[in-house]
């Protein structure tokens, strides 16, 4: 048994290697480069960088921007994705094309993506052709705070179909017989999604919820393709301030501006993990 251990850690020891030359190594290093002070000496100077971070505008406005971007995207992929899951049950084998058809967004590279959205959300593209049908007046949407709308909903299509599947291999492991004694008693479909389907498939609906909410921070590639380096107020993110602060070589404002916003995103999965525990105490 020893014997078998110590060949096991051999096997593991070339990706505990790379785990701790690309993920722990810069880890302690961002600690200590938010800790100095940036010049030549090389003082120490405690959270005197945090206190300056927090209270630059720039900052506070990425920060700000970001999580309401993750608000606006997270519950709407959640939502959607345990939806759609629910009626490509209903088709069995023939939900296979559209599942794919649903993947194909979050394969496809997110450049040509942004090339085709931006053509749909045109002054003069689809978008606004439809509006004008509509009897309304067409809209600026890659400009001032209209360019939310294309950029999240480009977001969620993007990302909505890996959730699917998650969704959906979850939704095979319930029993078909709680839906037949459902519509026997007169449930309908939306009283089953949500009666049934949901509590069954609890934890993998919290592992959506935290994925979807994780990837809804990485919505900075979208904007940042859209509106450059200093786009409008409205889709600057935390990514663009430390992105900027980067190409300045600002590594001190950098290395903060990111454990900041860590700091606030384990605060936020350490009070949804103890809502969930406290919510299924057997588990």
């Amino acid at each position: 048994m020893f014997h078998r251990k110590k060949i096991v850690w051999l096997l593991l020891l070339p990706g505990l290697l790379g785990l701790m030359t690309f993920y722990v190594v810069p880890l302690v290093g961002g600690v200590y480069f938010s800790l100095m002070d940036g010049t030549f000496a090389n003082n120490f100077v405690g959270l005197a960088n945090y206190q300056r971070v927090s209270q630059n505008p720039m900052f506070q406005l990425g920060l700000k921007n970001t999580w309401e971007l993750s608000l606006l995207c997270a519950p709407a992929i959640w939502l959607m994705a345990f939806m759609l899951a629910a009626m490509l049950k209903i088709l069995k084998q023939r939900s296979i094309p559209f599942r794919n058809v649903l993947l194909l967004p979050y394969l496809m590279p997110t450049s040509a993506m942004l090339l085709i959205w931006t053509l749909m959300f045109d002054y003069g593209g689809v978008i606004n052709r439809l509006v004008v049908q509509l009897g309304y007046e067409r809209v600026l949407w890659l400009e001032e705070a209209a360019l939310r709308v294309p950029i999240v909903l480009m977001y969620i299509w993007k990302n909505v179909g890996f959730s699917v599947v998650l969704f959906a291999s979850a939704l095979e492991a319930v029993h078909p017989s709680l839906y037949e004694y459902a519509s026997l008693e007169g449930a309908g479909w939306w009283r089953q999604a949500f009666r049934i389907t949901l509590p069954q498939i609890l934890p993998t609906a919290f592992l959506v919820f935290v994925l979807a909410w994780v990837n809804a921070f990485k919505i900075f590639k979208e904007a940042y393709f859209i509106g450059g380096d200093y786009p409008t107020p409205q889709i600057y993110t935390l990514q663009h301030f430390m992105n900027n602060k980067f190409a300045k070589l600002e590594y001190q404002d950098v290395t903060t501006a990111a454990y900041l916003f860590a700091i606030g995103v384990m605060v936020l999965f350490a009070m949804m993990y103890a809502s969930k525990a406290v919510r299924s105490p057997n588990t």
